[in-house]
């Protein structure tokens, strides 16, 4: 292997151009590091970048990717198994509390996920979150 020294070339990465390029050494750190280099192509004169190994691929296992739909019909099958008592049909009228299970006429059974204020509650139904009025 030829020793580096200044006016040698070395390939290294340009900043400018993004490649690993023909450089020429401008200044010497010490007697095996180069500190300035200069490119042969778009002629920018910069640091001396030493090469970073390769990254090696993870090897643990990605968890499966769940979607949206399937998130909330998760969220609305936990919430009708844990809540207690009867279902009640949805009223404007009507206040509800979270956990209660809520009979819409358009959007089936739906769970009451929180009370967003006085009048208004989310409730999480099997494909959709809707924020429903309520205690008018």
């Amino acid at each position: 292997m030829s020793e580096l020294g200044v006016g040698k070339e070395v390939v290294t990465h340009c900043s400018k151009c993004s490649h690993d390029l023909a450089h020429i050494i401008e200044v010497m750190a010490d007697t095996t590091t180069p500190l300035r280099v200069k490119c042969k192509t778009c002629g920018a004169s910069h640091k001396f970048k030493v090469k970073k190994a390769a990254k090696a691929k993870s090897t643990r296992a990605r968890k499966p990717r769940v979607s949206s739909e399937q998130k909330l019909m998760n969220l609305w099958e936990a919430g009708i198994a844990k809540s207690k008592g009867e279902t009640s049909k949805y009223n404007i009228k009507t206040k509800f509390n979270i956990g209660e299970i809520v009979d819409h006429p358009k959007f089936g059974l739906g769970v009451v996920e929180k009370a967003l204020d006085a009048n208004k509650i989310e409730v999480i139904f099997k494909t959709v979150s809707k924020v429903l009025m309520h205690n008018k």
